[in-house]
């Protein structure tokens, strides 16, 4: 039997505290953001304005670390197996959220690439990235984001090259997977998204397209993460990279 949402929180409780990638397949992880509820409703209001880039999942009550709507059980506080801590401009990676957490925060859910990704997987399109073992490269664009209060900035997207004769079906497929980013947003050549040097991304790391492929470009979370770094916050904390919130929700 495959491994469930809710197989992989209980490892996580277990002391797991390796990657989410590859884990639970065929159901949703996402990106969290933890922050006071004074910021609250204009972050999620950011989300709400670029839905590409920050597809909303959920929302907890303030000071309620359940989210009931992606897992009966679940624990925003210690159900992933690492977060980042920001205190003054400091991030600190903690193990759990159990002394950070305090009464006036508020969860927020963000759709991530891995159920795209796995959907690819099950249509047997050839990734390089995931060859390599690798997350790939992402890149600050020059295009900006909708603000909404406090929170704006330039969009972030994720870079992967494909086979110019799959481009048309990842595309397809990955348009059907709005909670996952959704289809691309531009292909082929970067110049036209600000990016000038495509051997030099931002983060991640570098990944050329091959003869005969093409490079594809998707909105990505980070564009939330920018966004709360430059917001003037003092107080919250995000997943680690690559440590996602798995739920229950099945993809597609």
């Amino acid at each position: 039997m495959s491994e469930t949402g809710l197989a992989f929180r209980q490892l996580v409780r277990g002391g797991y505290r390796g990657l989410s990638v590859g884990r639970a397949r065929g159901y949703v992880q996402a990106n969290l953001v933890v922050l006071p509820a004074e910021a609250a409703k204009e972050f999620v209001r950011f989300c709400e304005e670029n839905p590409a880039a920050c597809p909303l999942l959920a929302v907890s009550r303030k000071g309620d670390p359940r989210l009931p709507e992606l897992g009966l059980d679940l624990d925003i506080r210690t159900d992933l197996p690492g977060y980042m801590l920001y205190r003054d401009g400091v991030a600190t990676p903690v193990e759990h959220l159990m002394a950070a957490w305090r009464k006036d925060m508020v969860a927020v859910a963000i759709g991530c690439w891995f159920g795209a990704e796995a959907a690819l997987a099950r249509a047997g399109i050839r990734m390089r990235h995931v060859e390599l073992g690798i997350q790939g490269p992402l890149f600050r664009t020059w295009i900006p984001a909708v603000p909404a209060g406090r929170f704006s900035g330039n969009l972030v997207v994720s870079m992967r090259p494909f086979a110019a004769d799959d481009v048309r079906r990842v595309s397809f497929i990955t348009g059907r997977l709005p909670r996952s980013h959704g289809a691309p947003i531009h292909r082929g050549h970067p110049a036209h998204l600000g990016i000038l040097d495509i051997t030099r991304p931002d983060w991640g790391e570098a990944l050329l397209p091959e003869p005969g492929e093409e490079c594809l470009f998707w909105a990505c979370g980070l564009t939330a993460l920018t966004a709360l770094e430059a917001s003037g916050l003092t107080y919250y904390a995000t997943h680690a990279p690559g440590c996602m919130l798995v739920t229950d929700l099945p993809e597609g």
